[in-house]
């Protein structure tokens, strides 16, 4: 497949087009390596805890039909202060960033109607979500500005064979959602082919929460109490615009990664709290930066983490963590008690996978004492948490995640050694089948599957780590080790794909389809 001239077709829809320094993913601060080198703002940045946490207002349906919920939301530009005194241009879902979040109910049919206002064509993923094939956001799906002539949509569609021409829309997209799933913190973003890691960049990512009754039966912290926090890194120019280089590949070769840590939105940001329990959604939506997340207090004193679900939903029991590591596209579902620390405290967030100012990422201040807390984290949480078992009669495939060269010394990014082709299927899994897959790598790539979950069994030959609890969707392969997983395939019957979260990976073609028969 011919991407230049593909992306000829389809236009470039980069940021500023800036000249920049960008580089390693993170791994070389958990490996000790030397210091990362990140894209630099021209803009003065904010003192940290400058600015409150903000939270992304929850998206409410505009009707109810044959049992099924139906949102409308619009992807278009907004303008919004991130940079205090300053404003940024967004190209977000309903004109903000973070988008609203959806609060779901499992087994209940989710409409999603999407308007494109935008300049540049968009697809929209449901990442971690059981979703029919034509509603997965398979990149080449494209749906064309709502101001995008039949001229221009024929030239796109001259320009796209062999990547399902008949799933381009101009305008408006209705994606489905069936959710035949247990509840979860999952997210959507952009999808879009050769141009993910740039749109994301500019926006287009926010929250979708799935309920059950299960999970609504525990006793765990709800209401304003349970929060998600989207934890990204970006750039900025002087005017407070978006920072990002010009869409060259050859450039940025490890991902980008930014100078300002965001939370939800906002620069390092400080959220109140009470002395009582609260449950935190973590999600890693950065382009390529890493997180190795601890609460440290002063003093000496550290806080922790209770895990209590991850990438697939609620864990069979809950762990106790010192440290939370994401990495981008994973998340993870967490309890902090801060009973623990007296009123005045003041518990520092922070990322020890970065140097510097990306360090630090918010703060929770202690103000009150309340009378009661009700909730507690059970011992038990799924109330059936099926466990995979491997066995000698599961089909076994391999994927090495690589960087190779072209015939003129370009970097290319591979599964199996080979670049991403619509045409190409690298397997053919059985619905409702488990299979035993191997993930190799060269460097930092966290692997994310569409449609199917599963869980990690080993890493480099040893049990798994903490982070690699419960039902996954995304995991992170690192340099020159093998990861396997067993991989249950539910749900649809049809094409997905499985690829490298780091967007700029998965831009320079670090994907590959299967079919599930």
């Amino acid at each position: 497949m011919k991407r230049p001239s593909r992306r000829r077709i389809l236009g470039l829809a980069a940021g500023t087009g800036a000249a920049v320094t960008v580089g390693a993913a993170g791994w070389s601060q958990l490996a000790g390596a030397p210091t990362e080198r990140v894209l630099a703002s021209k803009a003065l940045l904010p003192e940290p805890f400058g600015v409150p946490l903000p939270v992304p207002p929850v998206a409410r349906p505009v009707r109810g039909e044959q049992g099924a919920d139906v949102y409308a939301v619009e992807q278009r530009e907004g303008r919004i202060e991130i940079l205090p005194g300053l404003k940024t241009t967004v190209w977000g879902y309903d004109g903000i960033f973070p988008g609203p979040t959806f609060s779901a109910h499992s087994g209940r049919r989710t409409v999603l109607e999407v308007r494109n206002s935008l300049t540049v064509p968009t697809v929209t993923h449901l990442h971690g979500g059981v979703t029919p094939p034509e509603s997965d956001g398979y990149p080449t799906d494209l749906l064309l500005p709502d101001r995008c002539s039949p001229g221009q949509a024929h030239r796109i569609h001259g320009g796209m064979a062999g990547a399902h021409e008949g799933r381009t829309a101009v305008g408006h997209r209705t994606y489905e959602y069936p959710l035949p799933q247990r509840a979860a913190t999952l997210w959507y973003h952009d999808h879009r082919m050769d141009f993910s890691a740039p749109q994301v960049w500019r926006g287009l990512a926010g929250f979708f929460l799935i309920r059950d009754e299960e999970e609504a039966r525990l006793p765990l912290p709800g209401g304003e109490r349970d929060i998600p926090l989207m934890l990204c890194d970006r750039s900025f120019e002087e005017d407070g615009s978006f920072r990002y280089p010009a869409h060259s590949h050859d450039s940025f070769p490890d991902g980008v990664l930014g100078d300002v840590q965001l939370v939800n939105g906002a620069p390092w940001p400080v959220l109140e709290v009470s002395a009582v329990r609260y449950r935190f959604r973590f999600l890693n939506a950065s382009n390529a930066r890493r997180y190795r997340l601890r609460l440290e207090a002063g003093g000496g004193r550290r806080g922790r983490f209770v895990q209590i679900g991850s990438d697939g939903g609620l864990l069979a029991a809950p762990q106790p963590l010192a440290s939370v590591d994401l990495a981008p596209g994973e998340r993870c579902d967490t309890v902090i008690d801060f009973a623990a620390f007296p009123v005045g405290s003041r518990i520092t967030l922070r990322n020890t996978a970065a140097q510097g100012g990306m360090r630090e990422v918010m703060r929770f201040h202690v103000v009150r004492r309340e009378r009661k807390d009700d909730s507690r984290v059970p011992t038990r949480l799924a109330a059936s948490f099926d466990k995979l078992m491997p066995s000698a009669a599961m089909p076994v495939r391999v994927f090495d995640f690589r960087r190779t060269h072209t015939a003129d010394d370009r970097q290319m990014w591979t599964i199996n050694g080979r670049p991403f082709s619509t045409d190409t299927v690298l397997a053919s899994p059985r619905l409702g089948s488990v299979e035993r897959w191997r993930f190799s790598s060269d460097f930092h790539h966290p692997v994310h599957i569409h449609l199917a979950r599963f869980q990690v069994v080993a890493r480099g030959g040893r049990p798994p780590a903490a982070a690699d609890a419960g039902w996954k969707d995304t995991v992170d392969v690192r340099p020159y080790e093998v990861v396997e997983a067993l991989v249950r395939f539910a749900g649809y019957k049809g094409r997905y794909m499985l690829h490298c979260h780091n967007l700029e990976h998965e831009d320079m073609a670090m994907m590959a389809n299967f079919q599930v028969t």
